[in-house]
């Protein structure tokens, strides 16, 4: 009693008379009180008011009792279990907030810090090579074309000079969607498309994927070319030549020679491939370019007359040359890796190397 006000818990017990009923109730209330955590008020709960607490077996044990014990259990017990009950719920909601205000202070942020950064991403070694190489022939004049990828058997094989009787078809593993549909199997067929849409003159690369049945260390079944086309009046072999010299140089360095083979390709006569010094000796001959001091890079050559027929140019005032370059490849050699397979794998440890 305080100020001459009763509290509830004095009128309790100046009502029972029971001494189990009073050491349940002063004990449950001390033991609320005390509860400093959650875990804590479960646990004084489960204690005292649980399936196997004292109260409630007292409660259950009404029935068996003699009559005149009854009533005050009955009245008592379910008016402390009631009391117990409240207060454990007061307790709970002052501690969640004390819990609360805690945890704000434990974690409470501070503004003023610079935020995380995120890592950015990057671009792949080959759309990087592929940027390169772009930004290369745009400084010479050049325009990029784009085509499709799913291709006609007409602008892959038949205007580029290689009708369905001809063997150089024995040389393309191509996937074939119907007879006459196809993944193109190189980014050739915009050579014509382009002629086709516009008269001479043309500068024009075509970079893109390309797609053969092939898959090893060094070839994949899906890759990326660049293709490149120039038609004009005076066009020669020395103009080509020059033009792939100052790519060379560009992309591998001023010190890089340039050789031209003899080769064969249907819609380039004469056909050329092409060489640069080797990378790593220099020209001296090593395991990578296998003792010849050169490395393959790109195939290329004159535009065969016959190409011409099919966009309706003249090859008596028109001359032209096309090259073609595995973007793979040109990363490969720049770089120094030696597993095709390597740009596909999306093995972070390798890509973040460039």
């Amino acid at each position: 009693m305080e100020g001459g006000v009763i509290s509830t818990e004095d009128a309790i017990l100046s009502q029972v008379t029971r001494p189990d009923l009073r050491t349940i109730y002063t004990e449950g209330m001390a033991a609320i009180a005390a509860a400093a955590d959650l875990a804590s008020i479960e646990d004084t709960r489960v204690r005292f008011l649980g399936r196997k607490a004292d109260l409630t077996t007292l409660l259950r044990s009404i029935p068996e009792l003699p009559a005149e014990e009854r009533p005050e259990l009955g009245k008592y017990g379910n008016m402390i279990r009631k009391t117990l009950e409240t207060a454990l719920e007061e307790r709970r909601i002052v501690v969640e907030a004390e819990e609360l205000l805690h945890g704000l202070e434990r974690d409470r942020i501070d503004v003023t810090l610079p935020g995380r950064k995120s890592p950015l991403g990057r671009l792949h070694l080959i759309a990087q090579t592929q940027r390169e190489i772009e930004d290369i022939f745009i400084g010479m004049g050049y325009q990029i074309a784009e085509g499709p990828e799913v291709e006609n058997d007409y602008y892959n094989f038949e205007a580029l000079n290689t009708p369905a009787d001809h063997p150089a078809r024995s040389l393309h593993d191509t996937f074939f969607i119907t007879d006459t549909v196809l993944l193109r199997t190189h980014t050739s067929p915009m050579q014509v498309r382009t002629m086709e849409k516009q008269a001479p003159p043309v500068h024009i690369i075509v970079p893109g994927k390309a797609y053969r049945r092939d898959s090893d260390a060094t070839h994949t079944p899906m890759f990326h070319q660049c293709e490149g086309l120039v038609v004009d009046e005076g066009v020669t072999l020395a103009d080509l030549k020059g033009t792939l010299e100052t790519f060379v140089h560009a992309m591998f360095g001023a010190d890089r020679k340039v050789r031209l083979r003899p080769h064969f390709f249907p819609f380039t006569e004469p056909s050329v491939e092409v060489d640069v010094s080797c990378i790593m000796c220099d020209g001296a001959g090593c395991r990578l370019c296998k003792k010849s001091g050169w490395l393959e890079i790109l195939g290329a050559g004159m535009v065969d007359p016959n190409v011409f027929g099919f966009v309706g140019y003249d090859p008596e005032v028109y001359t032209g040359f096309a090259f073609g370059m595995g973007i793979e490849r040109i990363a490969m050699l720049k770089h120094g890796v030696n597993d095709l397979r390597l740009f596909f794998e999306n093995d972070l440890r390798f890509l973040r190397q460039f």
